[in-house]
């Protein structure tokens, strides 16, 4: 898939969307870690038995993980880092050089952005 350049408002436009999608990875993600302490022993046991239910359970939150990163992707979005919350968007200022508008899951609007090397820790608000 070709790079997708967003605007400000373009970007804006996907939050509501965006917000459903990072909010639902984050519930997962929480679910694997919270699973992660018992988690060989089931896959250890799924392979000696033919399988058992709680593998097959983590099998399909990896799947479910798959399928919304997948789907940010396909918007043009990056999804950077789901603990955080954290979605970015390519975009080319008015002097032609590139950058990354960021967003992180509870912002209302798209208020910041970084260099496409500096992440988070770079982020400066829009002027």
């Amino acid at each position: 898939m070709p790079d997708r350049y967003f605007s400000v408002p373009e970007a804006n436009v996907l939050l509501p969307r965006l917000h459903v999608l990072v909010t639902e990875l984050q519930r997962i993600r929480a679910a694997i870690v919270d699973a992660q302490p018992e988690f060989l022993p089931v896959l250890e046991a799924s392979v000696t038995n033919g399988g058992n239910r709680e593998a097959s359970a983590m099998l399909l939150r990896f799947g479910q993980v798959e399928a919304l990163v997948d789907e940010i992707r396909n918007t043009g979005c990056r999804a950077k880092d789901v603990q955080m919350g954290l979605v970015d968007f390519l975009h080319r200022r008015p002097d032609g050089r590139i950058v990354l508008l960021c967003w992180r899951l509870g912002e209302d609007q798209i208020g910041y952005w970084h260099e496409l090397d500096s992440g988070f820790q770079g982020r400066q608000p829009l002027v």
